[in-house]
């Protein structure tokens, strides 16, 4: 049985990124965390911690005994980029940090998928649509607009389960697509009523 974590874990766990999982803290915190079944140390470097399953329950869930506490900040906090935000950081670091965090996320697929299986979307994935859909795209390289700029777009829809990409080069769409399905998705081409521009419409794969 996971044992409940004290005051400053839990602090640490509220804190981890919302798109990955991805934990920062001292190493005895993240340590104490690993023994707990709340957290896990990547096999490869940079050997980040991540929240297991456990852990990302009890991140998700009320906080039944604390006060509540004001959110932590974004700064610094790891974010896939959707599309359409101001010109984003191209360094080498980020491009780690991308990596590191699609890393986490496949193994988040390892260890919560049926019979562990990666090559499609786990429970996380289908509760936060949009930014494992733009994770995906943004781990593969494709390039999210900035600003009013050319990029892919990933927008939430009405349908369940089913993230909209929008790109303005239709050869930069149908790689987006693939991509998409390439890492668990499934993909259609389709024609928006009004603008009469084309888009793909992405839903995870269950099987």
């Amino acid at each position: 049985m996971t044992r409940q974590p004290s005051a400053a874990q839990r602090r640490v766990v509220e804190a981890a990124d919302p798109g990955t999982g991805r934990l920062r803290g001292t190493e005895a915190q993240l340590a104490g965390l690993v023994k707990k079944g709340l957290a896990f140390r990547h096999p490869r470097p940079p050997h980040a911690y991540f929240l297991t399953p456990a852990g990302h329950r009890i991140r998700e869930a009320p906080a039944r005994d604390a006060a509540p506490e004001p959110a932590a900040s974004d700064s610094g906090v790891f974010a896939a980029r959707v599309g359409g935000e101001d010109a984003g950081d191209t360094t080498p670091a980020r491009l780690r940090e991308v990596r590191s965090a699609w890393e986490g996320l496949v193994e988040l697929r390892r260890m919560t998928n049926p019979g562990g299986a990666t090559d499609r979307p786990c429970g996380w994935e289908r509760k936060h649509l949009v930014r494992a859909a733009a994770l995906a795209l943004e781990a593969a390289g494709h390039r999210p607009a900035a600003g009013d700029g050319d990029g892919y777009r990933v927008r939430a829809t009405a349908q369940p389960e089913a993230v909209a990409v929008h790109e303005n080069d239709p050869t930069a769409l149908r790689a987006c697509a693939a991509t998409l399905e390439r890492t668990g998705w499934q993909v259609s081409e389709h024609t928006d009523t009004r603008t009469r521009t084309r888009y793909v419409l992405a839903s995870p794969r269950r099987m």
